[in-house]
């Protein structure tokens, strides 16, 4: 069975439901209420439990979860009220990262959020020192992109950094509802009624590595991966598949 190494940036993603039953004399805002709270691991941890969970055996280098994304959300509407992330500042780079432990996977994920464990130099050697590479990254795409075996970004992020981009040849660029684009080939998805879109490119990204792993064949991947991010998008909060 072919190993993982997952590598990036974690957080502790964390939902409150509750209701809305008064505006605030002392401001115009609701008076929130809550109801129900769940937490799991998010970014990369996330991706490497959706791995884990499609059975694909992986380990996972991180930072730790003291970072927090914590969401007020209505429980009828599913409405969020807020956001607020904690402890971001507390994010430090990698300290372990050599050519021996790259070695010893067989494919390589990097969830890279861009809160500073991995530095653009740190995915140029890492994409160096090995063929088998996937990405999904909130960086500016660099040189180094070429090196990776498959980069999945959004659409947002492709139009932010298509200037730098001199080849398509394995960006994998998701489109939300309408799918995601892989060498100017459109992979559709079913339309559902989406409740929340919390994590669910750490569950492509997941469902890509696997398919691959299985079959590849990248567009036999894409459609998978596309079939399990919709899946999750149908339930609250951040689930894996």
């Amino acid at each position: 069975m072919a190993k993982i190494l997952v590598i990036g940036d974690s957080c502790r993603d964390v939902f409150i439901y509750g209701k809305c039953i008064r505006m605030c004399p002392d401001a115009p805002v609701p008076v929130f209420v809550p109801t129900n709270k769940r937490s799991n691991g998010g970014m990369a941890s996330n991706v490497a439990a959706n791995l884990k969970k499609l059975g694909v055996e992986c380990d996972l280098i991180c930072n730790d979860e003291k970072v927090e994304k914590t969401r007020y959300i209505d429980e009828k509407t599913n409405h969020m009220f807020l956001r607020v992330d904690s402890n971001e500042e507390d994010i430090q780079r990698i300290k372990i990262l050599n050519k021996e432990l790259i070695k010893k996977y067989d494919l390589i994920v990097i969830s890279d959020y861009d809160k500073g464990f991995l530095t653009v130099e740190d995915v140029d050697f890492i994409c160096s020192q090995h063929e088998h590479v996937f990405i999904d990254t909130k960086k500016i795409l660099g040189d180094w992109y070429k090196k990776a075996k498959f980069v999945k970004i959004n659409e947002k992020e492709y139009n932010r950094t298509k200037l730098t981009v001199t080849t398509n040849d394995n960006l994998i660029v998701t489109l939300g509802d309408n799918g995601c684009m892989y060498r100017g080939e459109i992979f559709p998805v079913d339309k559902v009624e989406v409740k929340d879109m919390s994590g669910a490119g750490d569950t492509f990204l997941a469902g890509l590595v696997c398919e691959y792993l299985n079959t590849g064949d990248i567009s036999k991947a894409i459609i998978f991966a596309n079939e399990c991010a919709t899946k999750v998008v149908q339930r609250r909060g951040v689930n894996v598949v």
